[in-house]
């Protein structure tokens, strides 16, 4: 090959310079890991009083209710030690939440707000999960919407009955089109739309919120969908769906 002339590579050198500059300054950003917002034991007792909740949220058909209320106000606790404003709100709406279940017969639009919340709280990143600010926002306004409805405001059960009977038959579908080989994203992603369509116009906003998460994860992973993780993960979030749909039914 022909050797390059010096004032040619001169010419490239100067030209190149000004990228070279501004690659050099933003690569320390690039590699610097994302700062934590919170103290990481903060955050493990966070997660670990989340799971406590979801524990005895799922036992209380079985074991009894009486964890819940202890579960949650643990969960405050923490939540006061954030100091952080996201986080308090969710634990006070959960906390106001905790005492309608008091009633005899807690409505079914509680019951889907709470269990969308719990479900929320099962990240692993707890408070550092990149979505958590916008989550937490969310689930407090349907707690708050659900625990200060009145008794009278409750939808048609005929309409509740209606939607957890397609709704189940769209859970079907999607576990079908997670076994298949490979699992069919075009079907998971239909499915879990309608869900999350039928599910806003109940206003069961928990559900409607996990439809969409399970939407949004398989459109970023619809390539990779036969690995063991993803598979894993879609599992996770199908059963969540489908135990918050039967919480409407109960």
């Amino acid at each position: 090959m022909a050797d390059i002339p010096e004032e040619d590579l001169e010419e490239t050198r100067a030209a190149l310079a000004p990228t070279l500059a501004a690659t050099a300054a933003i690569l320390p950003w690039v590699s610097k890991p994302r700062q934590l917002r919170f103290d990481a034991k903060l955050n493990e007792r966070w997660v670990a009083a989340g799971k406590r909740l979801a524990a005895a949220w799922s036992d209380r058909h079985g074991a009894g209710a009486e964890d819940i209320r202890p579960a949650i106000f643990s969960l405050y606790a923490i939540a006061i030690e954030t100091a952080d404003g996201d986080s308090l709100r969710l634990g006070e709406a959960l906390a106001s939440a905790a005492d309608r279940l008091e009633n005899a017969s807690p409505s079914p639009r509680l019951i889907a707000a709470i269990t969308g919340a719990i479900e929320c709280l099962g990240e692993a990143d707890g408070l550092e999960h990149e979505a958590f600010a916008d989550r937490a926002q969310h689930f407090s306004m349907r707690l708050e919407a659900a625990a200060s409805a009145p008794d009278n405001a409750e939808r048609s059960a005929v309409l509740d009955r209606l939607f957890v009977d397609e709704a189940c038959e769209q859970i079907e579908l999607m576990r079908d089109a997670l076994a298949a080989l490979p699992p069919d994203a075009y079907a998971l992603t239909t499915e879990a739309m309608k869900l999350a369509q039928q599910a806003e116009l109940l206003e069961l906003w928990g559900i409607m919120h996990l439809a969409r998460h399970l939407t949004d994860y398989i459109g970023r992973n619809a390539a990779e969908l036969d690995s063991d993780e993803h598979r894993e993960e879609i599992e996770r979030l199908v059963h969540a769906l489908a135990t918050a749909i039967a919480a409407v039914a109960a």
